[in-house]
């Protein structure tokens, strides 16, 4: 299949699992947001200013499972399985270890960095009691993250996608129930997500560590090496600056945005939602592309991974342009949908439009990110993927806030899209020509 098969049909049967484990993941993510929504303005803002905080958990996941899926793909590629299990392990258990650190650090400061993010007075109580529960869950994500990734590495993707589904559909459950029926409020939708979580983590479990599994994670695999180190590190580093950079971007964001009030906070946290269950599409698509490239490329084969990256850029382009459309069309039915104060989906409507008018170029942006990374050529791959949401966005959030007042904060992302977008041409013009010469 990676060596042989049709292109297309390859892409689409590693993608297509990942894009709706991505899809269902984010949706119940925007379930969390509805439901809390619908309990007031400030339960919607406690939740927006939270979330930022589960980048820098899945930043450690995705720097130990994207960076060793990397090396595993190309490992297997070269028929070297021994070293790929030693990789596997030691990725894996070393996120699970900095994942926990983690964890009891944000919990110690919680109070001070939620007010950091943009807890206002009247958000802040409501924060308190959705973050400390919500920090516990995403240590598990952290343990999620770097699983499914090695998952992937190894071809399969329909065991990634049985854990977020599963977790997801389980969320979606417990949400209703736990907010709603038991009147636990914001705290609900925490313990829901907190449940979801640990009940992912066991289905990954039971395949690594049972026999299914093609790579093998063993406690006496896990002997640190600088070497490996590296090798891991060089490429997930730039997937730890993205999820940093975003949630730092989104915190910037809903700070700013606490200066114009609790609508303005709850109406962006919203968009961001909303914009994020868009983007994931293709970073789902792209964990299917990953693999597929990174194999050809680690078996000398340039001429295919040169037409599984112009395949994937044309379906994940085309898929852009159709949210896109959908988003600005339906804005304010979105808007409308998700809460009832008229002053949030004023704020909402506009951002939402705003926030994606540049969505045709992410498909472009990401996959060569993506293919730098998968080539294990860290810096040109790093710049591609945090320039759109922390190298640019971060400067462009400050300058325009202070030029535009609110308009500045929805005005951010498009402008960044547009930077991102220039310098990626340059660099996708360079690998084109190395691997015609290759």
């Amino acid at each position: 299949m990676m060596e042989k098969g049709d292109i297309t049909k390859t892409l689409f049967k590693l993608g297509i699992p990942m894009v709706v484990s991505m899809l269902v993941t984010e949706l119940y993510n925007v379930v969390d947001t509805y439901f809390v929504a619908n309990l007031g303005t400030q339960q919607s803002g406690a939740v927006s200013v939270s979330f930022p905080l589960s980048f820098y958990f899945s930043g450690v996941g995705l720097t130990f499972g994207v960076g060793a899926a990397s090396y595993v793909s190309r490992l297997l590629g070269a028929k070297k399985s021994k070293e790929a299990n030693r990789v596997a392990s030691i990725a894996f258990y070393t996120a699970g270890i900095i994942g926990f650190v983690l964890m009891i650090i944000f919990l110690v400061f919680v109070e001070k960095i939620l007010i950091f993010m943009g807890a206002t007075e009247t958000i802040l109580p409501y924060a308190l009691q959705y973050g400390y529960i919500f920090i516990v869950s995403m240590f598990f994500s952290t343990i999620n993250v770097c699983s499914g990734n090695l998952a992937i590495a190894q071809g399969e993707a329909k065991v990634t996608l049985k854990a977020m589904i599963t977790g997801a559909i389980l969320n979606m459950i417990l949400d209703p129930i736990m907010i709603g029926s038991m009147s636990m409020g914001v705290k609900g939708a925490a313990l829901a997500t907190l449940v979801s979580q640990i009940i992912t983590t066991i289905i990954y479990f039971q395949f690594f560590f049972g026999k299914k599994s093609y790579v093998k994670m063993k406690w006496k695999e896990f002997k640190p090496s600088s070497e490996i180190y590296r090798e891991i590190i060089k490429v997930g580093v730039s997937m730890l600056l993205l999820q940093a950079l975003t949630g730092f971007s989104m915190s910037l964001i809903s700070r700013n945005a606490s200066l114009y009030g609790d609508a303005a906070v709850s109406a962006m946290g919203i968009v961001l939602r909303i914009v994020t269950l868009g983007t994931n599409v293709v970073f789902g698509f792209m964990k299917g592309y990953q693999p597929f490239v990174g194999y050809n490329y680690g078996a000398r084969n340039y001429d295919r991974v040169k037409k599984i990256t112009n395949s994937a850029i044309k379906w994940s382009t085309i898929y852009c342009i159709i949210w896109m459309i959908i988003v600005i069309l339906f804005s304010n039915s979105i808007m409308s949908i998700m809460i009832n104060d008229p002053e949030v989906i004023r704020i909402g409507t506009k951002a939402l439009k705003i926030n994606t008018a540049m969505f045709f170029t992410f498909g472009f942006q990401f996959t060569y990110a993506t293919l730098y990374l998968s080539m294990g050529k860290a810096l040109a791959g790093g710049i591609l993927n945090i320039g759109r949401q922390g190298l640019f966005l971060i400067p462009v959030v400050i300058i325009l806030t202070r030029l535009l007042a609110l308009n500045g904060v929805i005005y951010a992302q498009p402008v960044a899209d547009i930077v991102s977008t220039l310098i990626t041409i340059p660099l996708a013009i360079k690998v084109k020509n190395d691997l015609k010469s290759a």
